[in-house]
């Protein structure tokens, strides 16, 4: 193991097990990509409801104890899924009996059980890693309890803990009677917890980690300003000497199109002909026109972060071009009726998939000529990634981990991987897609020119886990983490 070392990710879903987006993508992959490097590296999130239960075949039960949140008992039961990267399930059904992962009335105190049935876990195990890697507000209670509880004992007392921002966006915040719940009021007059007249527990990762991470070296960046900081602006600043901006990666092993068997026809950068087969097929499936027309494709959560507002604006004008657009996801109902319609007004070039389809997403990637993310903000993005690995080019704003990954393409020195647009605004949509249009009615031997710039970018985890090492070894070894942004 590198340098002995040993890391928990702790996190509110992982795939292949359960995911709503791309927290679950990541913890379902970094891991390995850390285990590969030498690495003792775990990972735990709760047992839900809507785990399917071929998923957790071969899962073995290890234990059960008692956890006490103010008068509140509850029991929770340790399973683990061994392997490589064993995986620990915390289960209670009184939490997570129930459908759905997040939006209940009690998430409060949903995941502050969770969270010190985590450290509990620990001691049960007998497993104290040198790192605690929390993710998201559903975990920001770890840090404020290892710092404000846990710490006091001698087995738990040199355990790090790093609190990574996958989506500032989405808090945690709850009445302050919360920190009474938690048994812990003191982390509100603290202000370790504080938020504007709430228990916060994105406040809680980010006041009491010993260092915090975000997706992506710019929105590292845009987080310490009003416009994207959603008013932890001043805390992220405060802590700007500490504060790390690591990309994202995808695991390139199982998103190969040389070896994809999701896929009609494998291809790779030098043979793209299979690319042609793949939309062929696709347009059959989805009942699209049958010809060679350039394809745009979205695969999101239907949201207001992800550029609809803009896009809404001008779709109608973005199909008069001679396009085809294929859209897979689900959201907000407003959205959702919008796209149905368009999917009916341009029956044959519009298909509306209001749905997910692990199976569908893959061979849209893989079929696609453009993919458009018009994001307002975009921490990092993955699905600029998996459309880059498909020889898919992206038509991105730039923000966050867009502008960190996607660089516009200029036809005179054939550089860039994409088409790049800044203004936040319909016109300027409307001139990047406009640009790949140009670009791609040059002809094939201009377009497979951006295609293959995609393909031949690299953003798998191997960087971004060497950079999560150095700072786990850094904290590990007491050293100042620096800045890294």
């Amino acid at each position: 193991m590198q340098n002995n070392l040993k890391v928990l990710l702790v996190a509110s879903e992982a795939a292949p097990f359960i995911k709503s987006g791309g927290l679950g993508d990541v913890i379902g992959s970094l891991p390995k990509a850390l285990r590969a490097k030498g690495v003792d590296v775990r990972v735990v999130i709760p047992r839900y409801l809507s785990i399917k239960n071929e998923a957790m075949y071969g899962v073995e039960f290890l234990g059960e104890f008692d956890v006490h949140l103010q008068w509140r008992v509850q029991t929770a039961k340790i399973l683990v899924k061994k392997g490589d990267v064993p995986i620990y399930f915390i289960e209670n059904n009184n939490y997570f009996g129930r459908g759905g992962m997040y939006g209940h009335g009690d998430d409060n105190e949903r995941f502050g059980f969770y969270c010190k049935a985590v450290l509990d876990m620990l001691a049960m195990l007998d497993f104290y890693p040198d790192i605690i890697h929390c993710n998201d507000w559903q975990t920001g209670p770890v840090c404020m309890y290892l710092k404000e509880v846990y710490s006091k004992m001698v087995s738990y007392s040199k355990i790090k803990s790093i609190f990574t921002i996958h989506n500032l966006q989405y808090q945690g915040n709850f009445e302050p009677a919360t920190v009474d719940m938690l048994g812990v009021p003191a982390c509100y007059g603290n202000g370790g917890a504080e938020f504007y007249g709430c228990a916060s527990y994105m406040k809680m990762g980010l006041h009491y980690a010993d260092c915090v991470t975000t997706v992506s070296e710019a929105y590292a960046r845009e987080i310490q300003t009003p416009e994207f900081g959603y008013g932890m602006e001043g805390i992220l600043y405060s802590r700007r000497d500490s504060l790390y901006g690591i990309l994202n990666g995808i695991d390139y092993s199982m998103n190969d199109p040389v070896t994809d068997p999701r896929i009609v026809k494998n291809f790779s950068p030098e043979i793209l002909e299979g690319k042609r087969e793949n939309k062929r097929a696709l347009q059959e499936w989805l009942r699209l026109e049958p010809r060679d027309v350039p394809v745009i494709s979205m695969i999101t959560r239907l949201a207001d972060q992800k550029g609809f507002d803009i896009l809404t604006q001008v779709i109608d004008e973005m199909m008069r071009r001679d396009i085809q657009f294929v859209l897979l996801g689900t959201g907000e109902r407003w959205l959702e009726h919008i796209f149905d319609h368009l999917g009916s007004a341009y029956a044959g070039r519009f298909s509306s998939n209001i749905f997910f389809d692990e199976a569908l997403a893959q061979q849209i990637y893989a079929s696609s000529d453009m993919f458009l993310m018009p994001s307002r903000f975009e921490p990092c993005g993955l699905g600029q990634m998996f459309s880059l690995r498909y020889g898919t080019v992206p038509i991105v704003r730039k923000t966050g981990g867009l502008a960190d990954t996607i660089t516009h393409y200029n036809p005179e020195t054939k550089q860039g991987n994409g088409f790049v647009f800044e203004t936040y605004d319909g016109n300027g949509l409307l001139w990047a897609v406009d640009q790949a249009l140009h670009t791609y009615h040059m002809g094939w031997e201009e377009w497979s020119n951006v295609v293959r710039n995609a393909m031949y970018c690299d953003y798998s985890w191997e960087s971004s886990a060497g950079k999560y090492i150095t700072l786990y070894n850094k904290l590990k070894s007491g050293g100042k983490t620096g800045n890294s942004k």
